[in-house]
């Protein structure tokens, strides 16, 4: 069948020459990317209580929500939060490969049937439901580099100017701006003023209502036979502060009028003034571009970039803008550093093979198999809709000592038959495809059928190793197409006898070759002895392999565990939690303290303040951050500049701050779950008890946690210390004054809280007209006295003459997960610990330290962490299921595969055994080049079993079956497990960005193929004796001669 690529060597070249077109066409549209999309998707529904507290908003918002939320199709988990500010939120996550577009509309479906249930103040300020991913892109500020402009003016200047531009960019899924100060036109309300004329709020807020609108009059002239028709034009809705200002509260029949202006202060102002922002110590805004589910990350970053950089063309003087967070950076650093790695490995590859083979001619062969089977995978990643990112490419990198393999085995082959006496070698071409064809197919399809498993696997994991296991099964299927079409052809063409090469070359070349060869053929030689020695003494060869077994075993249990290495790429936070209730001005200070440590660190570049805000905190004054970008890699190459040096010295530096918890930490490198890394869970009371109760529970948990010698630290932003008022109404007294409860406190939430009372446009955008009184009438308790409301009877009483205050402690936020009230902890394992022993550290810990009623819960990246290392176990069996069988169909039987199967474990071992003494951890990557290794050392094993059963079909006896057979391959197989091993050496001891990745796939392939060869080649004869002695008793052997082969080849 393949005798035809031999006698037709255009047409094998023109197989390989279409394979690399299609490869180079794939290559130029494939997207490029750190990772595929492996979060889930996440639907975020939001909804604003302006005033209200955690628990009111829990209880009207939240609740009702989430029980139409829950259930809802394909869903996993939902969270939710209600904060003090009013502010309610629950992301829905959903299955991995769900359609995010028709997850919004079914959460979307069950929103509106709550719509009843909401408060009016909530559904008139809006439910929004939208598509969220947590995969944060990019970080950028802009700021007043002269201090000319201050925050509210360089926050609308940015939604007005910049903001619209940039969430046109398609693939931007939210523009979050880290502030809140959205300009509003705020009425400050004057208690004593309104009180001494029989006003309250809910006058002031009906005038704007009444006076504040947009109407329709309608047209004269309209069906009158008149020539002209005239629209008629309401001024609308008011724009400026004056204008407001000139809203009548109150007339009399005298003409007397009171206006606004008499009993408030109108301005432009901001709509809150909780949170502040500096950027490189000057007045900023800082924005986060979040991306939308499906998109492509890198082209998202770009694109936003050169709208960023076009603004700024337009910016005021003084105005300068700064990317704080680009992921782009260390994606594209990487990428670089995996194509170096290529390279070098395929440099390495190539000088192996020469070493072996001897000749360039013969080299050129398997170097040609490189650059076809490499580059015609584009294409085919194209065509399964993959992307360029750090898995495809580092199956590429693994690839590159594989499809040489094919190569390297047809050359020996053709090589071996030149120097037995082929008349040339077109003969020998022949001869030797008719004994290694069926090898080559059946490596190749064990290659593949080693990660057939992978692709039924669903969830991220499913995406890792898909992704991966497809690229390397594609780029092993065609080295075997080149293999069998291109490299016999070449063969034929270019290959000399053994000798005459020799005698054509270099006297120092020839020398080199003499004394190789020498050396190989008593290395050969010793190598026959030891073989015989081990099939005398088979017991000893079983005794390795039970050994090797239970090694695997122990390793497997004692290997420190994790999902995705961690890396340092360029991004810090710093948060900061001060103690409940701190003023937000307290924050402030102490953040531009921690600003001001971190600018005389020199390795950072810019960095940013938000206080008021933080991603572990949440929102409250006692919260702030500060966002920090490294300076690039190529200027961090020194001792003590990476990130987790830069980390220890962050908190060395800030621990001499009194009062504030100060936690450094980098982003996760899995994009999509959370922004703060780590390990991340939720405590659940699903006891339904007291808050403080539960609070308890936690700290008790929680201090047990940071006992463990794994635990750099655990923490929760939860607090129930935050001092609070509890108002109770005295509701006989207000009956008897004719003033109905919710007009109590209605007159309360428009001094005190806040209210939405109309809205207003300017600038092209809308604003919200805010009311409350001025900051000075609602400091303390006291000034409650100055707050009156109106009884029945028209007379101004004292609102504290109907309450009763009772000070209380209660929290800033409250949590939910899966519909019960949870608790959020954070945490990261201390140096030198995985994250896999920090999951076993809480694990331990919550079953001594939580009582009956409680539990929890792994969210985010560790859950999928979690599910990874339970489906881990599932994938091996699996693999080496799916090869026993089709090494059982090919062989017609089910006893000598075993000869195979059994010398397996002995690699993976070797795997673990490298992954031990180089300090790696048991991660998603050190198990995908596990899997490779299963198909890697079978290949080896196959070729010494296929030829020792030729051999022992041709006549020879079991025993001299098995040492031919062993003998004759030695050379192959040392040489393209060594051109495997010396190609991953890049990857192994190389530094730089995305060292730890690179380290962990290529120590767990290098060292597993290392000992999995050298012991392999030691133990398989004598397993190929045992089942073939097996396999003899159960059914007599059919013999034939080799020349049999050749006729029919």
């Amino acid at each position: 069948m393949f005798r035809v690529f031999i006698e037709r060597p255009v047409l094998s070249t023109v197989i390989s020459i279409i394979v690399v077109i299609l490869g180079i066409l794939g290559l130029a549209t494939l997207p490029i990317e750190q990772y595929p999309d492996i979060a889930p998707p996440t639907i975020r529904v939001s909804a604003n209580y302006t005033g209200a507290d955690a628990q009111t908003v829990l209880n009207s918002v939240v609740i009702p929500l989430e029980e139409q939320i829950n259930g809802v199709e394909d869903m996993i988990y939902m969270n939710s939060t209600a904060s003090n500010n009013g502010s309610a939120t629950i992301e829905v996550y959903f299955k991995q490969g769900i359609n995010p577009d028709m997850a919004a509309v079914n959460v979307q479906n069950r929103v509106t049937r709550a719509n009843a249930l909401l408060p009016a103040d909530v559904l008139r300020s809006g439910v929004i439901t939208a598509k969220r991913q947590n995969n944060m892109l990019m970080i950028f500020s802009i700021y007043s580099e002269d201090g000319t402009y201050d925050e509210t003016f360089l926050q609308n200047y940015a939604k007005i100017n910049l903001l619209p531009q940039v969430q046109r960019v398609n693939g931007v899924g939210e523009a979050m701006v880290f502030g809140a100060k959205d300009y509003s036109m705020r009425i400050w309300l004057k208690p004593d003023i309104m009180s001494g004329h029989n006003l309250i709020p809910a006058d002031v807020i009906a005038a704007l209502n009444a006076q504040n609108l947009e109407a329709a009059p309608g047209r004269f002239g309209s069906e009158n036979d008149q020539s002209y028709e005239y629209v008629i034009r309401y001024k609308g809705k008011l724009t400026l502060p004056e204008e407001f200002e000139d809203i009548v509260i109150k007339s009399d029949k005298n003409g007397n009028i009171l206006r606004l202006r008499d009993v408030a202060r109108v301005e432009m102002g901001s709509l809150s003034y909780n949170r502040i922002t500096q950027t490189q110590g000057k007045p900023g805004i800082t924005m986060a571009l979040f991306q939308s589910p499906g998109s492509n990350a890198r082209n998202v970053i770009l694109e936003a970039q050169k709208v960023i950089d076009e603004a700024s063309k337009s910016f005021p003087p003084g105005i300068e803008h700064t990317i704080l967070m680009n992921t782009n950076e260390f994606l594209d650093a990487s990428i670089e550093k995996v194509l170096h790695t290529l390279l070098e490995a395929f440099v390495l590859v190539f000088i192996v093979v020469f070493v072996f083979l001897q000749n360039f001619r013969a080299t050129l062969i398997p170097a040609i198999a490189v650059p076809v089977s490499i580059i015609g995978t584009f294409f085919f990643l194209n065509l399964f809709g993959f992307t360029i990112n750090l898995l495809t490419l580092f199956a590429l990198v693994l690839a590159i000592g594989i499809v040489v393999d094919d190569a390297i085995v047809v050359v020996e082959a053709v090589h071996a038959k030149l120097d037995a006496g082929a008349k040339n070698a077109r003969e020998a071409s022949v001869s030797a495809m008719s004994e290694i064809s069926t090898a080559i197919v059946s490596i190749t399809l064990v290659m593949a059928a080693v990660f057939v498993p992978v692709t039924f696997i669903t969830g991220t994991t499913g995406v890792f190793y898909k992704q991966f296991g497809i690229t390397l099964t594609v780029s092993i299927i065609l080295s075997a197409v080149n293999a069998l079409t291109l490299s016999p052809a070449l063969c034929a063409l270019f290959l000399k006898p053994h000798n005459e090469e020799i005698k054509g070359s270099a006297g120092f070349m020839k020398r080199f070759y003499a004394a190789f060869d020498t050396a190989f053929d008593a290395m050969t030689g010793k190598y026959k002895k030891v073989t015989r020695f081990f099939i005398d003494r088979k017991w000893l060869a079983a005794a390795m392999i039970f050994a090797f077994i239970i090694t695997l075993g122990i390793l497997m249990k004692t290997t420190r565990t994790g999902f995705v290495p961690t890396e340092d790429t360029g991004r810090m936070f710093v948060d900061i939690t001060m103690p409940p209730a701190t003023a937000a001005e307290k924050t402030i200070a102490v953040a531009r303290e921690i600003d001001k440590i971190i600018s005389a660190v020199p390795e950072i570049e810019a960095r940013s303040i938000v206080s008021g805000f933080s991603f572990m905190g949440g929102t409250g004054s006692p919260y702030a951050m500060v966002i920090l970008k490294l300076k690039p890699f190529n200027q961090r190459k020194g001792k003590g500049q990476d990130l987790n040096s830069i980390t220890q010295k962050l908190f060395m530096l800030t621990s001499g701050i009194k009062d504030a918890k100060i936690i450094v930490f980098s982003p996760p490198m899995v994009p999509g779950f959370s922004i703060t890394g780590g390990f991340e869970l939720k405590l659940e009371d699903k006891t339904g008890g007291d808050i403080h109760d539960f609070e308890n529970v936690a700290g008790n948990f929680l201090a047990a946690l940071n006992q463990r010698p794994e635990i750099q630290y655990a923490r929760t932003p939860f607090s129930t210390a935050f001092p609070q008022y509890r108002i109770d109404v005295d509701a006989a007294r207000c009956m008897r004054s004719g003033i109905q409860v919710n007009t109590i406190l209605s007159v309360m939430q428009g001094y005190i809280g806040g209210y939405y009372a109309s809205d207003f446009n300017r600038f092209g955008k809308q604003y919200r007209v805010m009311v409350q009184s001025e900051a000075q009438f609602r400091g303390n308790v006291d000034d409650l006295n100055n707050m009156k409301i109106r009884t029945a009877s028209g007379e101004m009483a004292p609102i504290t003459e109907f309450i009763i205050l009772t000070r209380v402690y209660g929290p800033e936020s409250i949590n939910r997960f899966n519909m019960y009230t949870a608790i959020s902890v954070n945490g990261s394992p201390k140096p030198g610990y995985s994250s896999g022993d920090a999951i076993t550290a809480v694990r331990e810990v919550a079953a001594e330290h939580l009582p009956t009623g409680y539990d929890y819960e792994f969210s985010g990246i560790t859950r999928e962490e979690i599910s990874a290392g339970n489906q881990t176990i599932l994938i091996f069996v699996l693999s080496l299921i799916f090869v026993y069988f089709l090494l059982a169909a090919q062989y017609e039987s089910y006893i000598l595969p075993l000869s195979i199967i059994v010398s397996l474990p002995i690699g993976i071992a070797g795997s673990f055994i490298f992954a031990l003494l180089l300090g790696i951890e048991n991660n998603i990557y050190l198990q995908i080049s596990l899997i490779m290794l299963i198909g890697l050392l079978a290949k080896n094993a196959i070729l010494i079993v296929e030829f020792a059963r030729q051999r022992r079909e041709s006549g020879m006896t079991i025993i001299q079956a098995a040492v031919e057979g062993a003998t004759a391959r030695l050379r192959p197989i040392l040489m393209t497990s060594f051109a495997f091993i010396v190609g991953l050496i890049p990857l192994v001891v190389g530094g730089g960005v995305g060292a730890n990745g690179s380290r962990s796939i290529g120590t767990g392939a290098a060292g597993g193929m290392l000992i999995g060869t050298l012991i392999g080649i030691l133990v398989i004869p004598a397993m190929f004796v045992v089942f073939q002695i097996l396999e003899e008793k159960i059914r007599k052997p059919h013999k034939k001669k080799i020349s049999d082969a050749d006729a029919k080849f």
